[in-house]
């Protein structure tokens, strides 16, 4: 149960990234007051707590509606996982674990900025839902399984706690230290990636039906 904690932790530091977030936060919540930003907060949390949660219990339930292979699934993570960390890597977004340009736009005249964007799609976006998915179907048996559930409000407890101190991070760390954070866990994010499409390659049983040809 370590290595699946230690595998479910980083991925879902690097899809999450709470540090990146917490400067995002900063910034759309630059008018609201202290108690204001701490409710908006802790709603934004709370929420995507919820999304990613259902997705790793729900997850396989849907996977075996549409027909999908755990196979499938492992490669499938795998390559969307790599893109996420290879934009971490050269510090570009698209979308995956970031807001776009109109989304960004459309959050500066909101209000309420806990459920979107901040809850959907920068805490739980298409990358940590995507990862929560793949670390439930890598995962043997219950007691794995509920390790992996433990590491969901671990990361999210973390977001929160980002959240709450997002000023002073920001100013401490700066641009560049962010900027150094973030190419570190896109690198290992790569490096998790490419191990879960061997994975899921050598599971579907395509490696070594080409072998053996």
């Amino acid at each position: 149960m370590g290595e699946i904690a230690a595998v479910t932790l980083a991925t879902l530091f690097a899809t999450v990234s709470p540090i990146d977030i917490s400067a995002i936060f900063a910034a759309l919540t630059a008018k609201q007051s202290a108690p204001e930003r701490k409710r908006t907060a802790i709603r934004a949390v709370v929420i995507a707590t919820i999304v990613l949660l259902v997705f790793a219990i729900l997850g396989e339930i849907l996977l075996t509606a549409l027909g999908i292979t755990m196979a499938s699934l492992r490669t499938a993570g795998g390559i969307i996982l790599l893109l996420i960390g290879i934009e971490m890597v050269f510090a570009r977004s698209s979308g995956a674990s970031t807001t776009t340009t109109d989304e960004d736009e459309e959050a500066k005249d909101r209000a309420d900025v806990s459920v979107f964007p901040m809850a959907l799609p920068l805490i739980a976006g298409p990358g940590s839902m995507g990862a929560v998915m793949l670390m439930m179907a890598h995962a043997q048996g219950l007691p794995e399984q509920l390790t992996v559930i433990v590491c969901v409000l671990l990361i999210m407890a973390l977001t929160l706690i980002c959240l709450f101190a997002a000023t002073p991070i920001t100013r401490l760390l700066g641009v560049t230290g962010m900027q150094v954070i973030m190419r570190v866990m896109g690198v290992l994010l790569c490096a998790l990636a490419v191990q879960f499409i061997f994975d899921g390659l050598a599971d579907s049983g395509l490696l070594s039906a080409t072998i053996s040809q």
